[in-house]
């Protein structure tokens, strides 16, 4: 059995208990095991009859400590998890959304899949599902379970606006890849070469997708950065590590990232994760990142974790809230995901279970496109770095900046963010 890391997710040594069946039982008696050893809050759990719970999914509800884990340990199934971290696959449709009030609205659609070639884009409001409206879906509580189950083949026609427009596309549910980088741009402010790069997961084909990233941004002479976290809700700490590397080159080599605490029975494994000096860093001064409800974890570890060594401009929202990590540990069919450190940064600051407040507000403008400048966060963050100050709430959302195309590289789950 192996223990991955996530904050984040890392790979640990079994804990003490070994499973030896997968009767729900076992696996209850199994989930014990690992909370009263891992968990952080392992003496707040409370003691009931593991046998007396359905699945263990149940039990890890009845035990988990609310006051501060309500919604952070979780049990996945272990393929789609494998999947996730491995290849930053899914099974579905191929977009995020929000929900209004009478919609589902588009936040983004992933390049190839099927609802890309359904032809839905960042903007599109879907209004019905199988001809049934999702207003009405929203009123009567149905909509969660209205694209059906994470599986191959599950089929759906949707018909979405856009604009005024009514369009209608058949989506069939298979295998989606979502780019971990699949924007990058360069912008000319004043004497100042800014680049702009969506990140969406801290996930293993993140580091080829970050290196290349990065490699462009440098040939270009980009001295200021435009981090866009928004829907990225997390993953490894080595990404994250990897990543506070190539923005802060030899500003921040060797300096701590973050320091992890366990609880008193696994002190042992307390442990400084320090950064490195890659050899296509950015060596910024300075950072601005685009966060939202759904940045989280791992994204917030970037943020929280640079600001002792170079200022760090958060524009958007305040971020989800998540100072804590987990080991993802395999058993039978399933990961247990229990929260087992704490995180904080070289000036001990840590425990924003609120989340990270914003440097300057705007709003997820989806409007506009990913990368354009009239799009409100990404024009707040470019007149920050022109002015040093947040652009008014009513001023509209475009800034005189220059596009410069990249010469090499173009191309590369959640809270307030959901993903089919």
């Amino acid at each position: 059995m192996a223990l991955t890391a996530l904050v984040a997710l890392t790979v640990f040594p079994a804990p003490a208990a070994a499973q030896t069946s997968c009767s729900v039982v076992a696996e209850n008696l199994f989930v014990r095991s690992v909370m009263t050893d891992l968990y952080l809050w392992s003496d707040s759990i409370p003691d009931v009859d593991p046998a007396a719970y359905r699945s263990p999914e149940e039990y890890l509800e009845a035990i988990r400590y609310r006051a501060l884990d309500s919604h952070y340990s979780y049990i996945d199934d272990r393929v789609a998890t494998e999947a996730f971290f491995s290849s930053s696959q899914f099974i579905g449709f191929g977009f995020s959304s929000v929900l209004e009030e009478a919609a589902i609205r588009i936040a983004q659609v992933f390049g190839g899949s099927p609802a890309d070639e359904g032809g839905l884009v960042r903007g599109d409001r879907i209004v019905e599902i199988d001809g049934r409206v999702v207003q009405d879906l929203i009123q009567s509580g149905l909509i969660g379970d209205a694209f059906g189950p994470s599986r191959d083949g599950v089929a759906r026609d949707v018909v979405f606006m856009r604009g005024a427009e009514r369009r209608v596309a058949h989506l069939v549910k298979r295998a989606v890849t979502i780019p971990t980088v699949s924007n990058t741009r360069v912008f000319q402010v004043g004497a100042r070469t800014v680049g702009y790069l969506f990140f969406r997961n801290f996930v293993e084909p993140s580091f080829a997708a970050l290196d290349a990233a990065f490699t462009s941004l440098q040939a270009q002479g980009v001295n200021e950065l435009v981090l866009d976290l928004r829907y990225n809700g997390g993953g490894m700490v080595t990404v994250a590590q990897y990543l506070a590397g190539l923005i802060g080159g030899a500003r921040t080599d060797g300096q701590i990232l973050g320091t992890y605490a366990h609880n008193k029975r696994n002190a042992f494994r307390n442990e400084d994760i320090r950064m490195a000096a890659e050899r296509n860093s950015l060596g910024l001064d300075r950072l601005v990142v685009i966060a939202t409800g759904s940045s989280a974890s791992a994204s917030e570890l970037i943020v929280n974790g640079l600001r002792p060594f170079i200022p760090v401009a958060l524009i958007g929202q305040r971020t989800y809230g998540k100072p804590v990590g987990q080991y993802a540990i395999s058993f039978c069919d399933k990961v247990l995901a229990a929260v087992a450190f704490s995180i904080r940064n070289a000036n001990d600051e840590g425990d924003y279970f609120d989340g990270l407040p914003p440097t300057c507000s705007a709003a997820d403008d989806l409007d506009h496109q990913l990368g354009d400048t009239q799009e409100a966060s990404l024009a707040a963050s470019l007149a920050y770095i022109a002015t040093g100050a947040c652009l008014s709430p009513d001023a509209p959302a475009t800034l005189r900046a220059r596009s410069v195309p990249p010469r090499q590289f173009r191309q590369g789950l959640s809270q307030l963010i959901q993903a089919h």
